[in-house]
């Protein structure tokens, strides 16, 4: 029974760590992307920047991804309560901070994409003050490996 419940702890951490991340990077996507076609409105010939500042909070999605790949080894029936809890920590973390690192890295985007549109040259400053919400994303997936090489 201990080794039921605890596969299931683990899988709902999985769940999170790669559906809430996923979730963070669509919002994001769509944040950026609706500032784009307002953007394109007033200067068209800028897509290629509207497309890049836009895929930007699509990467909090594969960090999620990529956190699974770091702890699917564990997710087996011999799985701990100690190794259950720590992925469902680690899913918590990754769901949480990739949630809020693609929303808010979306927002700095689809103003970048406003100003491009309104004829401002501020794609690659827009494109270094996206990195910093970008960062705490990596931190959390630095922290998931971190978390499986002890388990």
């Amino acid at each position: 029974m201990e080794t039921t419940t605890a596969l299931v702890l683990a899988y709902v951490g999985v769940a999170l760590m790669v559906g809430v991340a996923g979730i963070g990077s669509a919002i994001g996507t769509a944040i950026c992307g609706q500032a784009a076609v307002g953007a394109m409105k007033k200067n068209g010939s800028a897509f290629g920047s509207y497309m890049i500042l836009s895929a930007l909070p699509g990467s909090q999605g594969l960090y999620g991804f990529v956190s699974f790949f770091m702890v699917q080894g564990f997710l087996t029936a011999d799985i701990t309560m100690f190794q259950a809890a720590a992925i469902f920590g680690a899913g918590l973390l990754v769901a949480i901070v990739n949630l809020m690192a693609a929303i808010y890295q979306a927002k700095v985007c689809a103003n970048g994409i406003a100003a491009v549109g309104a004829g401002h040259d501020v794609m690659g400053k827009t494109l270094i003050l996206a990195a910093f919400p970008e960062l705490y994303a990596i931190l959390s997936v630095a922290a998931t490996f971190l978390i499986s090489s002890v388990l």
